[in-house]
């Protein structure tokens, strides 16, 4: 099923929208309490700053509307799209840059910019981006340092050098406490399991490092370029973890978020459990 989707994609955006209708996805603005199209859904996010799209990292139909989305906003946006991943951490941005520039081939760039496994569900978004010369920002945070703060704590950041730094947010990380930190912990499995609160630190360096990036390429940019920032949901979902670190880093910017998850019915909004979860909810069909 996931090489049919592909293959559908790669004909086209027209393609796409004749051979997934409804039956693939629900898009539901929560606001308006009603269904949208994607074209409305698409219109509706042009106003914004930042797009927030929370994925389930192994949803297929999510990452073709997510192209789909991407290539809407380039297309009709006054601004430039920037595309900003999680897929990628900050210390690739060269690797990104000199592939985007088409200094270096594919398959170096996929080695050294340490591509994740299901890659190719997010590479036709970076080979859209590379065609039409839009500027994709790697805005995760390294891994060896979020390892070091998952065994010894955010305090062990201020031990990196002057230009390790420069690849994370000033320190020191704020750590989200109250809903964020509750939601992370039942996740976690309670409140008695050891180690939780470094995890959880581990979890505010991705959020604010995605957060930080993101204001920062905005800094000077925000009536001229917007963000699209895909990320897995719980990043952002009821605004918080990267949504909320955002208003730290950039206040004035315009966010606004979606939730996209596979259920088991596509035609049941379920509006008191999504008022709070997002400013849109994509409902896809799980697949077998």
């Amino acid at each position: 099923m996931r090489i049919l989707l592909w293959l559908l994609f790669l004909v086209g955006f027209g393609i796409l929208n004749a051979q997934t209708p409804e039956k693939e996805y629900r898009i539901y603005d929560v606001k308006g309490k009603k269904e949208i199209k994607i074209d409305e859904l698409i219109s509706q996010l042009l106003s914004a700053d930042v797009v927030f799209f929370g994925e389930e990292h192994n949803d297929s139909i999510a990452h073709l509307l997510q192209f789909n989305v991407f290539k809407g906003l380039h297309e009709n946006s006054r601004r430039k799209v920037i595309l900003s991943l999680e897929m990628f951490q900050t210390d690739v941005q060269l690797v990104m840059d000199e592939y985007l520039a088409g200094l270096i081939s594919e398959s170096n760039f996929e080695r050294d910019a340490r591509k994740w496994n299901n890659y190719a569900d997010y590479r036709p978004l970076v080979e859209y981006a590379k065609s039409e010369g839009i500027y994709v920002l790697a805005a995760n945070a390294p891994t060896r340092y979020t390892n070091m703060v998952t065994a010894n704590g955010l305090e062990s950041l201020n031990g990196l050098s002057k230009q390790a730094r420069q690849l994370i947010p000033p320190l020191p990380i704020d750590t989200l406490t109250g809903e964020y930190y509750e939601k992370f912990v039942n996740l976690m499995g309670g409140h008695g399991n050891m180690g939780t609160m470094k995890i959880y630190q581990t979890q505010n360096l991705w959020d604010a490092t995605m957060a930080w990036k993101i204001a920062e390429v905005l800094k000077k940019k925000q009536k001229t370029h917007m963000v699209l920032h895909l990320n897995g949901r719980f990043h952002t979902d009821e605004k918080l973890g990267t949504f909320a670190q955002l208003k730290k880093y950039g206040p004035k910017l315009k966010a606004v978020n979606i939730s996209s998850f596979a259920h088991e019915s596509l035609d049941h909004p379920n509006w008191a459990e999504w008022e709070k979860l997002g400013d849109y909810v994509i409902i896809t069909k799980i697949m077998n």
